[in-house]
């Protein structure tokens, strides 16, 4: 599925290549980011005129497997690098597969088809977000990504596209939905520090010491939290805003006045937060109706992308998988055909691959930014296939 890109693309702007680097470089780091790695598919049975692509002056190992390199008169025969890679990708590219497999059946079920037309229509849609050209588009992928064109329409337009077609027409944004974005992206936000504790009779411990001497709190928290990144800090974090989906840490952190000391909140299974107010930013954008377009098209994105995931999630777990490379099996209730799986078979998470895929396309920006702008799902590892 190698192919390079023979045109040389004008280089886009300094800023439009930091923004897109950062889109196509670091989603490792997002995490609700950090949740995911991608689940990227192999195409190879897809129709070709959903891709564009030609075969035509790519090469191709024969189907005779014969051996694939000789070093001084001594062969190394297909069978030895088949094995290789089974041994370093086997079970990723098998899950591939596996995940592919399902789209293409849940869309032969609902009648959904993905056209070339389509595939290029959004390469060119988001494309055009980062003001380049397609061709451009292409050039920072497989410079930046290490994956071609090829590789980015059947492995992951193609499966955006298809699952929102069997998301169907379930979408809907309200003004309520605006008016919620346009807080969260633009809206007042509380400057704090945070001491992160996992056992509550410690934390009680750290919110006294606290109390008695609120102008220790960075030492407190350097000495105390369990958060790596703040503790070395002094338990700065990032600003807290509203409808960013923790209710009741926003809640806590806007009621503190500057220099108050929250009470102790509890932020999860085993979690357990003193926050340290030290004011509120700015709000720059006052008017919404200065970005309510921007901000409908970026909520009808969000809901789209969750619509997906449920989606997919809904079509892995009513698919029976036997998956005898790894003696694993999930969802369904009919076996699947072929041999049967050597050892005992065990019970796996069905939505670990949702959960993984779809990444959003459409990461959302800090305010005061101008606004969103497309991304693709980052490549699975192991670059060109």
């Amino acid at each position: 599925m190698s192919e390079r890109i023979h045109s040389t693309p004008s280089a886009p702007k300094p800023e439009t290549r930091r923004r897109t680097t950062l889109v196509v470089a670091g989603t490792a780091g997002c995490a609700l980011a950090a949740a995911v790695a991608l689940q990227l598919f192999r195409a190879d049975d897809l129709p070709a005129q959903t891709t564009g692509e030609k075969d035509e002056g790519r090469a191709h190992v024969t189907s005779t497997r014969r051996p694939l390199a000789r070093v001084n008169g001594e062969l190394i025969p297909w069978e030895s690098v088949a094995d290789e890679c089974m041994a370093r990708y086997g079970e990723e590219v098998l899950e591939n597969i596996i995940n592919r497999a399902i789209i293409l059946q849940a869309c032969k079920q609902q009648g959904a088809v993905v056209t070339a037309e389509e595939v290029e229509g959004e390469i060119a849609r988001i494309a055009k977000r980062f003001n380049l050209e397609p061709d451009q588009w292409f050039g920072m992928l497989e410079a930046e990504r290490n994956i071609t064109p090829l590789q980015y329409r059947r492995d992951v337009i193609w499966p955006m596209l298809a699952l929102k077609k069997l998301a169907g027409e379930s979408v809907k944004v309200t003004q309520e939905n605006v008016n919620e974005a346009f807080v969260r992206d633009y809206g007042e936000r509380v400057k704090v520090r945070m001491i992160l504790l996992d056992n509550m009779r410690r934390a009680e411990k750290v919110w006294n010491d606290v109390k008695r001497s609120p102008d220790d709190f960075e030492r407190l928290a350097q000495e105390h939290s369990i958060d790596p990144h703040s503790r070395s800090l002094g338990g700065q974090i990032p600003p807290i805003r509203r409808f960013t989906g923790n209710p009741t840490l926003e809640e806590a952190a806007f009621k503190l006045r500057e220099n108050e000391i929250s009470p102790i909140i509890q932020a999860g299974a085993n979690r357990w937060v003193i926050l340290k107010c030290e004011g509120r930013t700015r709000q720059v954008v006052t008017s919404l109706d200065d970005v309510h377009d921007m901000l409908y098209e970026q909520v009808l994105e969000e809901k789209t992308q969750e619509a997906v995931a449920k989606i997919f999630t809904q079509i892995k777990q009513q698919a029976r998988i036997d998956n005898f490379l790894t003696n694993v099996s999930t969802g369904g209730v009919e076996q699947a055909g072929g041999a049967a799986p050597r050892g005992p078979v065990r019970t796996a998470d069905a939505t670990r691959a949702a959960e993984q895929y779809p990444r959003s396309p459409v990461p959302r920006q800090s305010a005061p930014q101008a606004g969103p702008a497309s991304q693709p799902p980052a490549p699975a590892r192991g670059g060109r296939q």
